[in-house]
């Protein structure tokens, strides 16, 4: 882990400036100021490090972000709906973890004025989730700096329970296939969707496949074909960032 001694004696103001808005997130006075300013770095102003080839950014945070924010979530439904199977759980995770919801927290917390990124690139101000990755590279820098219980009551008091309506985002149950299908049609691209059948008479297993441009783009499973096909169009959804 990255010393803290350097960030405990820096007078730099954009350095005071950061450790008063994670105090203000997190609830807590952050240890290691590096991490969270290496949270808030976009690819697009990535610096170059002593490793070769290699360049600092959020992105290393972020995936280690967004497995810490999927086990806290999923541990949080498991407990919360004792009775419901693992295809409910799967599919209110996805909904709550999404790109869109993601970015609509990042902004709620304040993420939208301290993500660092080069305004001059198109692509950067496109790129819808560029806040939904800054939070999950946060969730990175106060697991590495306060530990796991720190981290998981953050994400059930701050992020789960404060910003997610649970009993809404169940009875929210889009058309995911109609979307996608949508999606197609504006885009001009080709779309299919194949079923593959498996099981026995009274236990069967369907697996759609979505097929774009006749290549295989997303895969879904359930135990009816309108419950594999809605899962494969999820995760196309989830794909292509949009709801």
């Amino acid at each position: 882990m990255l010393s803290p001694i350097i960030d405990f004696f820096s007078s730099d103001p954009k350095d005071k400036k950061l450790k008063n808005a994670v105090e203000h997130i997190i609830g807590e006075n952050p240890s290691n100021l590096m991490l969270y300013r290496l949270a808030f770095m976009h690819s697009s102003v990535s610096k170059e490090t002593i490793a070769k080839g290699y360049k600092d950014s959020n992105e290393r945070l972020e995936f280690l972000g967004d497995s810490v924010l999927g086990m806290i979530t999923a541990e949080y439904l498991f407990k919360k709906f004792p009775f419901k199977d693992e295809g409910f759980l799967t599919e209110i995770r996805s909904r709550m973890v999404s790109r869109e919801s993601l970015n609509v927290v990042a902004r709620k917390i304040g993420l939208d004025r301290l993500v660092e990124y080069d305004g001059n690139r198109k692509t950067v101000l496109t790129r819808t989730s560029m806040y939904g990755d800054a939070l999950e590279a946060l969730i990175g820098a106060i697991y590495l700096d306060k530990g796991f219980r720190f981290t998981r009551s953050f994400i059930i008091k701050k992020i789960l329970t404060q910003h997610f309506d649970i009993e809404t985002v169940v009875q929210n149950n889009p058309n995911f296939k109609s979307i996608v299908i949508e999606w197609a049609q504006r885009e001009g691209k080709p779309i299919r969707f194949e079923i593959i059948e498996e099981g026995s008479k009274h236990n069967k297993e369907f697996t759609a496949t979505i097929f774009v441009n006749e290549e295989a783009f997303s895969i879904g499973q359930g135990y009816s074909k309108k419950k594999a096909e809605q899962t494969a169009a999820m995760k196309a959804c989830e794909k292509l960032e949009i709801s």
